[in-house]
């Protein structure tokens, strides 16, 4: 069959077509959006401008951080800016440039997050050989690893959707350009493309929460003998990744574990790892970690200092 698109844009219907939930929600996620700025940026200059960086835990998580950035950036501006506007259209490449940036960087995500799994479980089970098995050299290759990986998740499910013939309906019932409302718009049959959409996407988030899973059933397993207090200082170096595992694994399984059908609901469990599991990550990380919350002090107190002396 020939691959023939007569569709040049599309029509984002958003969250609501009502006006008074639409200016709710503008100024809520325009308030989110200042929040992830603010949040994220704080976790890496307070990382990048102390001793932090050295430590792999905080290395991996000063990534996470940008990628957080970067992932929301993707999505947020042009939702936020769509709910003032009267008619949300988006350009057929701008919506493909939107799906393969939020896959790239969402897989960025899941990937970095995977590596900071294995970063505990070494630190705890191997405490030992932790500095050797965690070098920089290494820290940097798994970082470049998930950038690649994510490249390559990224790029198949653009392939997957450009492959797709758009003929006819225009209007995509979501506030961004994702793979299975596309899908539901293709004018042919979409069923091997939804099974292959859903073994890259499904089965990468699916292996991935396993393996998260995993070290950390190795990490209870190990500390298992441990006396009562030093099973509750390891599990609460861990408990701040846990808790941003599962804000933003749940939805993301929810949405591409299943058969490519949507969902009214998908739209809300979408925001979680779009912009609420961006906004919280640095609030999770400093409120639940004393390493973190002494260098916030150090780093942010030195600066009124050297602007004092420039000036002086």
């Amino acid at each position: 069959m020939e691959n023939i698109n007569n569709v040049t844009e599309f029509i984002l219907l958003g969250l609501s077509q009502n006006k008074r939930i639409k200016n709710f929600c503008f100024l809520l996620f325009l308030f989110c959006y200042i929040a992830i700025w603010m949040g994220n940026l704080l976790i890496m200059i307070s990382i990048t401008f102390s001793q932090l960086i050295d430590q792999p835990m905080y290395f991996f998580l000063n990534y996470l951080a940008l990628s957080d950035l970067c992932y929301t950036s993707t999505v947020t501006p042009k939702m936020v800016t769509d709910l003032l506007a009267e008619s949300n259209m988006i350009s057929y490449t701008n919506c493909m440039a939107q799906l393969f940036t939020m896959h790239f960087f969402g897989g960025i995500e899941v990937f970095i997050l995977t590596v900071m799994a294995y970063d505990r479980y070494v630190a705890i089970c191997k405490p030992l050989h932790y500095m050797v098995i965690m070098n920089r050299h290494k820290c940097f290759t798994m970082v470049f690893t998930c950038c690649a990986g994510a490249f390559l998740h990224s790029f198949v499910q653009c392939l997957l959707t450009i492959s797709l013939p758009f003929c006819g309906p225009n209007e995509i019932d979501h506030y961004f350009c994702d793979v299975y409302p596309l899908l539901k718009l293709a004018c042919t049959d979409t069923y091997i493309v939804g099974i292959l959409v859903v073994a890259n996407s499904g089965m990468m988030g699916l292996v991935t929460f396993v393996v998260v899973m995993l070290s950390y059933c190795l990490i209870l397993y190990t500390i298992r003998p441990y006396p009562a207090e030093s099973r509750t200082k390891a599990l609460s170096t861990c408990s701040s990744h846990v808790t941003v595992v599962v804000l933003f694994f749940v939805p993301v399984l929810f949405i591409y574990i299943r058969p490519a059908v949507t969902f009214p609901e998908d739209k809300v469990f979408a925001l979680f790892y779009t912009i609420i599991a961006p906004m919280f990550n640095p609030l999770i990380y400093t409120l639940r970690n004393m390493e973190m919350k002494n260098a916030l002090r150090k780093v942010w107190c030195k600066i009124p200092f050297l602007i004092g002396r420039q000036i002086s």
